[in-house]
């Protein structure tokens, strides 16, 4: 290839126009802890309620990191995945995955090391992630302490009396 053909790609036999991918040099990519700081504060900017981080590196090789945050409506998780979402692809992550956006109780965000679940209050009562996380290391915010499995919500405690 000549230095005029630096730009063009090959394809189908003949020589077309295509520009070059570009990198965008955005620095060290996050990982782990640091992309733990910006979810939390991208889930605070939003007022996110019951932020818990949990780490998982001990218990199994998916990610390193959960965060668990609870909204108080189907429109504030929205805003919660929205937010996360925009904050860590301006430090230059590109999220795998999302689950359950729309009208969904359980939105989850994956970005390999870290992945964050945010919930309704009824949601995360009745998944209870963080029972099944128990003995992982735990690091909740000062607010959470209402959603601790040694405190259940009203609701469950009737709608369990009515089940039985």
């Amino acid at each position: 290839m000549t230095d005029k053909d630096v730009n063009k790609v090959k394809r189908k036999g003949t020589f077309k126009s295509a520009p070059l991918p570009v990198v965008a040099d955005t620095g060290p990519e996050l990982r782990g802890e640091e992309l733990v700081k910006v979810a939390v504060a991208a889930l605070e900017d939003v007022k996110a309620q019951d932020v818990l981080v949990i780490d998982v590196r001990e218990k199994q090789s998916i990610t390193d990191f959960m965060i668990i945050a609870t909204g108080t409506s189907n429109r504030q998780i929205g805003a919660m995945l929205d937010k996360v979402r925009e904050s860590v692809k301006a430090k230059g992550v590109k999220p795998l995955g999302e689950e359950g956006k729309g009208d969904s109780d359980w939105v989850l965000l994956d970005m390999d090391d870290v992945i964050v679940h945010m919930m309704t209050a009824s949601a995360r009562q009745f998944y209870d992630l963080e029972r099944l996380w128990q003995g992982a290391e735990q690091s909740r915010a000062g607010s959470a302490a209402h959603h601790s499995p040694e405190n259940t919500h009203e609701h469950f405690i009737k709608l369990n009396k009515d089940q039985q």
